[in-house]
């Protein structure tokens, strides 16, 4: 019913052309329904853009972490256009930031690519398991240094992955995926 709901007043608002204010803390809702999304935390706005905007580029942790799932990533900036996450290993993502500060870095699920084991260019990790959702499937991976990620991986129609716990992987992201976040 709240999905019927949802085109209907869509429908309608295109029909009539009139402004909505729609309220909700449903962030499914929000994207769906929305032509501008304004996100706010006690009061504040943090955020307004389209919901494409708010779901790729989230300007700080708390929009990131509030419309859809999210792994973060922390590490200090090197040489200006890479950051070394604990593990050693260096992304090379532009942050704006002076070296040696610390930063967040944050990627969608649907971002993150694992391949084998041997690739040099990838980040090490572990398959700490996976759940089958039916139109995917998400694979939680531990990376060397602990830190815990998220894929998740379009299911074929037999709804394997081919990708086994314990196994161990690679991890890349999808090209520009990475943002680094604001305090």
């Amino acid at each position: 019913l709240s999905k019927e709901m949802q085109v209907e007043l869509k429908r309608m608002q295109g029909e009539t052309g009139i402004t909505f204010v729609f309220v909700t803390h449903d962030q499914e809702e929000a994207l769906t329904m929305s032509d501008r999304v304004a996100v706010m935390k006690d009061g504040k706005i943090l955020q307004v853009g389209s919901p494409r905007e708010i779901y790729n580029s989230p300007v700080n942790r708390f929009v990131a972490d509030f419309i859809g799932e999210t792994n973060f990533l922390t590490g200090k900036v090197v040489d200006g256009n890479g950051v070394r996450l604990g593990s050693g290993e260096v992304l090379a993502v532009a942050t704006g930031q002076p070296e040696g500060r610390e930063v967040t870095l944050a990627v969608r699920p649907e971002q993150v690519r694992i391949g084998a084991a041997d690739d040099k260019d990838g980040l090490a990790a572990t398959v700490a398991g996976a759940i089958y959702f039916g139109t995917d499937t998400q694979i939680r991976l531990r990376l060397v240094d602990g830190t815990e990620i998220v894929a998740r991986l379009q299911n074929t129609p037999t709804g394997e992955t081919g990708i086994t716990e314990g196994a161990s992987v690679s991890v890349r992201f999808a090209d520009g995926a990475v943002k680094a976040l604001e305090d």
